[in-house]
């Protein structure tokens, strides 16, 4: 590397360096409510429908998967570096149960941002889902319920994904809207790195024998599992107008996956490329001292082999609502009236 290029380049990193040093808060996109405490409560759902796709002799293309599911109510709160939400599962759930039977499910993750980078861990188990209209393939199944119930069917995944953003003004914490919000619209490229293991098992065949083919293992399959790597590439966009604030995340690329399926006993495994679609959404009214907020997420997988494809989308909706109080301020007040009435 030439002097020149070697001199560019260290008064480019000073010049960067300077700029952000001396950056006013004003002028920043965003505010931060660092100092002040946090209370929301949120109410929606999660859930896991899948599907397989394979010409079957009955002319189905598709095998549609559904699980049961219950609504969350949640509380959490947030001040300084401390962050904290718990869920409450109601006890009513969102399905009938005479046609899509129940479903045991765990969601855990956590997430954290550091300089221009976002990170997430996320991991995903669902027991118990539900075959739509079996009664098309299946003679003892009535029209009145016609879903064929399989308790035995699990669906896991687990994530690790880290976000880089191209322009240092985005804040995922803005970007959320509970810790800190926009003052102005905001617009970036991101690139996304995302490492996955997901699947579907059971104890007998996923698809029940009347929609197995003899001639494809595939359709005998007892265990459809991935793990793939890769970086997604994505742009993010935030409008600001007015008292409301709305959000959008989407990426599509390619990532590298090692795929496999089991059948009585056997395994098969297979490497190739898989896509891989980002969407997040989040909108509301935000100002500093409340907010009310619409959460979506939605995380794609999918495997194929040849004409053989499972697809599962794991997302979430949510509606968060929450108020910002201003302790500091507060306990500044207080301090100074205790002082006042120590001095009389």
């Amino acid at each position: 590397m030439s002097r020149i290029a070697i001199l560019i380049l260290f008064l480019s990193v000073f010049t960067s360096s300077t700029y952000s040093q001396n950056l006013d808060v004003d002028s920043l996109p965003y505010q931060k409510y660092r100092t002040r405490l946090v209370l929301y409560s949120d109410f929606g759902w999660s859930t896991a429908p899948m599907s397989i796709s394979y010409p079957f002799s009955q002319g189905i293309k598709n095998v549609k998967f559904r699980n049961n599911f219950n609504p969350v109510l949640g509380f959490g709160f947030s001040y300084k570096w401390l962050s904290l939400r718990f869920g409450v599962t109601l006890p009513n759930s969102v399905r009938s149960k005479n046609k899509f039977g129940k479903t045991k499910y765990y969601d855990l993750g956590f997430d954290f941002s550091f300089k221009n980078m976002y990170f997430d861990v996320d991991w995903h188990l669902y027991q118990g889902y539900a075959m739509k209209n079996a009664h098309e393939w299946n003679d003892t199944i009535s029209a009145d319920e016609p879903n064929l119930i399989r308790e035995d069917i699990i669906a896991a995944s687990f994530s690790i994904n880290a976000w880089q953003f191209f322009k240092n003004d985005f804040k995922m914490s803005a970007f959320k809207g509970k810790t800190a919000s926009y003052k102005r619209d905001v617009r970036t490229f991101y690139l996304k790195y995302t490492t996955n293991y997901y699947g579907i098992s059971s104890a007998q065949p996923i698809l029940p024998i009347e929609l197995q083919d003899t001639a494809e293992s595939k359709t005998s399959s007892s265990v459809i599992a991935s793990f793939d790597v890769g970086a997604v590439p994505g742009y993010a966009y935030v409008r600001r107008w007015r008292m409301f604030q709305i959000g959008i995340m989407g990426g599509l690329g390619l990532v590298l996956q090692s795929k496999l399926y089991t059948f009585e006993g056997t395994t098969r495994s297979f490497l190739g490329l898989a896509p891989r679609v980002d969407i997040k959404i989040i909108g509301g009214i935000n100002k500093p001292r409340y907010f009310i907020m619409f959460v979506t997420d939605f995380d794609n997988k999918s495997i194929s082999f040849n004409d053989f494809s499972y697809k599962q989308t794991y997302y979430n909706l949510r509606l968060v609502g929450g108020i910002r109080l201003n302790v500091t301020k507060k306990k500044e007040q207080r301090e100074a009236e205790e002082k006042k009435k120590a001095s009389i």
